[in-house]
């Protein structure tokens, strides 16, 4: 899933969860699940997703509602091969963009 958000330090909750097109209740669920998810909080208590956090959600997304794995086979493979999983998730990402670039050309022709 490819996430539309600007590039900032910060991001609420709301436009997290917007952006997954999700409730933030599940965002509130996945960051008590997964240890990787880790907001910083402000006075208020607002929680505050930094660019890594985001990362981190996207894999979460893309193991539990893409490829069905329930939380706790996603937490087992976050923790057994995290970087390798990363990694792919990061080249089938950048595949999606070329394609998506190649679709337009061809929409152009």
């Amino acid at each position: 899933m490819q996430v539309d958000l600007p590039e900032k330090l910060y991001y609420g909750i709301g436009e997290v969860a917007k952006a997954f097109d999700v409730n933030t209740s599940l965002i509130r669920f996945w960051e008590k699940e997964f240890d990787v998810i880790k907001p910083k909080k402000n006075a208020k208590g607002n929680r505050k997703f930094t660019p890594q956090d985001i990362k981190n959600l996207q894999l979460i997304y893309h193991l539990v509602k893409e490829r069905g794995f329930t939380l706790e086979g996603a937490k087992t493979h976050l923790k057994e091969g995290k970087q390798k999983t990363l990694d792919n998730f990061e080249i089938i990402q950048k595949l999606e963009r070329v394609k998506a670039a190649l679709v337009k050309i061809k929409e152009q022709l």
